[in-house]
């Protein structure tokens, strides 16, 4: 079975009404914002989250 991250940005907090920046991964204007503040599209976080994860061993 395959997890995906799947991030909850329904709240205000997540978008900057001053303007687009710069998404941190793709570079590509986002109004979005991370938790932290940082501009990023909700696709790319959680693709960064996928790929970064540390997977259980399988035995």
């Amino acid at each position: 079975m395959t997890v995906v991250a799947l991030l909850d940005w329904r709240s205000s907090k997540h978008y900057d009404p001053t303007g687009d920046k710069p998404c941190v991964i793709c570079t590509k204007p986002t109004p979005l914002r991370s938790d932290t503040g940082k501009p990023v599209h909700k696709v790319c976080a959680e693709e960064w989250i996928d790929a970064h994860t540390p997977k259980e061993d399988k035995k």
